[in-house]
């Protein structure tokens, strides 16, 4: 299948092959494993896997580094925005570890004081910086910040318009580099359903619908309880799994309560085991004000489940509008209700819509063609360094 994403992605730009035997240093500045953390993980992965040695880079308990990705682990103190002297334990690190190339996969200061170590090293190795969230940043401080880096990827192309359009980078710095998901872990399970149903005390003939993200606003939780009284009524047997954690959980919790939705909605937290609980359910819900590509999707995309979210940032990157999912505008609670009910009616539409999306999944986003385009980007910036 022609990939829809080839005339945003990095492609067009490449000119080197890739160089097994680099020294990659990643760089991961949180400590939950949320998606952001799990591309990392991805790449590593396929990183090793052709000859590249990895080093991660994090703070102390990271939860990445207690999956023990192929990497050697250099745990440093990384305290956020505020934390200056990250710069120089940054540098010392780079010094001592001599990698080829710096790869920056997170904020909270490691976006600034990465690139700045890099920068004020004598011979500092190529840095560059994947920007993962679609959100608005003043233009004088974003080519102060990125000015260090030898490209800075995006990952769909509403992150990308950010950046060159209202930030103000150059286009050439910017490649579009999709995020992947684990086709062989999100992958339709006709066993999963029943393990669903039992785990969860849902009744057999139950419409599940799970919501996959952090519990903060720009996710759209709230947005989506609103419209379930009225889903509920024209299909009572609709059940909803929240699964995530964040600020939210108790407010989202009494407005569920609130609505009188108490018996079809639940809140399971946050499950390491996503990949074993989305092939169970009938359709994945994702209502999010913005977002940089939406990994939720992905992984329901490539586990055969339907998608009903919101045209919000690099969502329409994901998914073509009445192929692998239904979209919606955001806000719009009376499109988002219809959607849902639409497929809640209609299990051929369901079956037709996840198979595409199962297909789009491992043409467009997989580890392999993520780690292939990383590959060749880094070899690029290596040798435009060396001149």
């Amino acid at each position: 299948m022609e990939s829809r994403l080839k005339p945003h992605s990095y492609e067009p730009l490449l000119r080197l092959s890739y160089h097994p035997g680099m020294r990659i240093a990643h760089i991961e500045s949180g400590r939950h494993l949320y998606g952001g953390a799990r591309q990392v993980g991805y790449l590593i992965d396929g990183l090793a896997g052709r000859g590249v040695a990895n080093i991660l880079i994090c703070p102390p308990g990271h939860a990445l580094a207690a999956l023990r990705p192929p990497a050697a682990l250099r745990e440093l103190p990384m305290r956020g925005d505020l934390d200056v002297g990250m710069i120089g334990r940054l540098r010392r690190a780079f010094a001592e570890l001599a990698p080829d190339v710096v790869h920056v996969h997170s904020r909270r200061g490691a976006d600034l004081f990465a690139g700045l170590a890099c920068a004020s090293a004598s011979s500092g190795p190529a840095a560059i910086l994947t920007r993962r969230v679609e959100s608005d940043e003043p233009g004088f401080w974003a080519r102060f910040k990125y000015r260090p880096y030898r490209a800075v990827v995006a990952i769909s192309r509403a992150v990308r318009e950010q950046l060159c359009g209202r930030a103000g980078l150059d286009p050439a710095r910017v490649p579009t580099i999709a995020s992947a998901v684990d086709t062989q872990a999100f992958a339709p399970d006709r066993h999963a359903r029943a393990r669903v149903v039992r785990e969860f005390v849902l009744p057999e003939d139950a419409f599940i619908i799970a919501v996959s993200a952090q519990l903060i606003a720009r996710k759209g939780h709230a947005h989506f309880l609103r419209c379930l009284p009225e889903i509920v009524r024209a299909h009572p047997r609709v059940r909803v799994l929240c699964f995530g954690r964040g600020p939210l959980r108790a407010p989202l919790e009494r407005l569920a309560a609130a609505l009188k939705l108490s018996a079809h909605v639940q809140f399971p937290g946050f499950r390491d085991d996503i990949s074993v609980v989305l092939p169970g359910v009938d359709l994945l819900v994702h209502p999010a004000v913005r977002e940089g590509l939406g990994l939720a999707v992905l992984e329901a995309m490539s586990a055969g489940v339907p998608v009903v979210a919101t045209a919000a940032g690099g969502i329409v990157d994901a998914v073509t509008d009445g192929r692998e999912g239904l979209l919606v505008p955001a806000g719009d609670r009376a499109r988002l209700s219809a959607a849902v009910q639409r497929f809640a009616a209609d299990a051929g539409l369901r079956a037709r819509m996840g198979a595409a999306g199962r297909e789009r999944a491992r043409a467009d986003f997989s580890i392999a063609r993520m780690t292939d385009l990383y590959l060749r980007l880094y070899a690029d910036v290596r040798a435009r360094a060396a001149v």
